[in-house]
C-alpha cells in the first residue's frame, strides 16, 4: 500500500512547514498598519454613581 510509505509524504510535510514558518510570517509582518495607535492621555475621568430608580 503506497499510502503507508512515509518517504515522499514526510518530505512534503516538512518542506511545506518550513515554508509556512519562514516565508509567510516574514511577508505578513512586512505590512504596516495604516493607523498607528496613539498614546492615551493619563488624566483621570470623573465618575459618578448611578442612581437606579428601584
Amino acid at each position: 500500500m503506497p499510502q503507508l510509505n512515509p518517504n515522499p509524504w514526510f518530505a512534503i510535510l516538512v518542506f511545506s512547514w518550513i515554508i509556512f514558518l519562514t516565508v509567510i510570517p516574514a511577508k505578513i509582518l512586512g505590512h504596516t498598519m495604516p493607523n498607528e495607535p496613539a498614546p492615551m492621555n493619563e488624566e483621570n475621568h470623573k465618575t459618578e454613581p448611578w442612581n437606579w430608580p428601584w
